[in-house]
Formats: structure tokens, C-alpha cells, sequence
């Protein structure tokens, strides 16, 4: 298996990063168990509906969505995005990173206390990781909110 090539593109382009191979996994928590690694660490993307188009919601595997506040965030309602929508856009895994997609992201506060982050590379048997700072650099652009709750 691979990184998703846009992805890997977009990251070698703008970013210093590490790969880690792991077994197949089905979910964030999972792959977090298996590569022994905190899932406060691992950022997960959620494809979301919002006014139109899409949004990506990115969040610690360790935590779940809270839609409600996000959507007054974001001023708008918000729901989650169908298997076929996210079909669409992605391959496979859906990665944590919205600009080489051209999404829009907003960012749960949360993950920018880390010190470093790991995302999934798009094809559930490969993980990313990098340092606050090269996280910070690809999201830069990003609204932040707090719109999750720990596990």
C-alpha cells in the first residue's frame, strides 16, 4: 500500500514527514492501538455537508464530532457526508489534510495542543506523522473551533 498520491504530492511539496506501515485497520482508534501511539496524536478527518459543498472536519481519533456546535460555528447546519459523497472525493481513507482536495477544513483546537500529529495516509495501512509545526504549516490557512468531546 501507499500514501494517496495527491496527498503525497501536496506533502512532499510542502513538508518534512515520516511513513509508518501498519496492518490494515478499519478506524482511527484502531490504527492509534496498533502503532502503539496516543489517539489524542492522530487526527481524523470527517467529510461533512455544509452550505453546498463539503467541509473537512478534522478531530483526534481519541474524540467524537459534536455536530450541533460545530454547525454554530460554522453558521450553517452541518451533517455528515454519505459513503458515496465521500466516495467521490476520496479513494479510500480520507486523509486530514483539505487543501490538496480542495476543501475547506476547519480544525478542532485540540489536535494544535499536540506535539506531534499523525494522519492516515488515504489507504488504511499507512501512517504519516510529523512535527506541530509541519501540521500547523498545512493547516495554516484553516478555521479552528472546538466541536468535539474526548471519548
Amino acid at each position: 500500500m501507499a500514501i494517496a498520491p495527491t496527498l503525497q504530492k501536496y506533502l512532499d511539496q510542502n513538508v518534512t514527514y515520516d511513513v509508518i506501515l501498519h496492518e490494515p485497520t478499519m478506524s482511527s482508534m484502531q490504527t492509534a492501538e496498533v502503532c502503539h501511539i496516543s489517539g489524542d496524536c492522530l487526527a481524523k478527518g470527517i467529510v461533512l455537508c455544509h452550505d453546498g459543498g463539503y467541509v473537512l472536519a478534522v478531530l483526534p481519533a481519541s474524540h467524537h464530532i459534536r455536530l450541533p456546535e460545530l454547525s454554530i460555528q460554522l453558521g450553517k447546519e452541518t451533517h455528515l457526508a454519505t459513503e458515496e459523497q465521500i466516495a467521490q472525493l476520496f479513494r479510500d481513507a480520507i486523509p486530514a489534510i483539505g487543501s490538496c482536495y480542495a476543501l475547506d477544513l476547519i480544525v478542532d483546537e485540540s489536535i494544535d495542543r499536540q506535539p506531534e500529529i499523525y494522519i492516515e495516509g488515504g489507504d488504511h495501512a499507512t501512517l504519516i506523522h510529523m512535527e506541530k509545526s509541519q501540521f500547523a504549516q498545512l493547516t495554516k490557512n484553516a478555521q479552528r473551533g472546538r466541536f468535539s468531546v474526548r471519548i
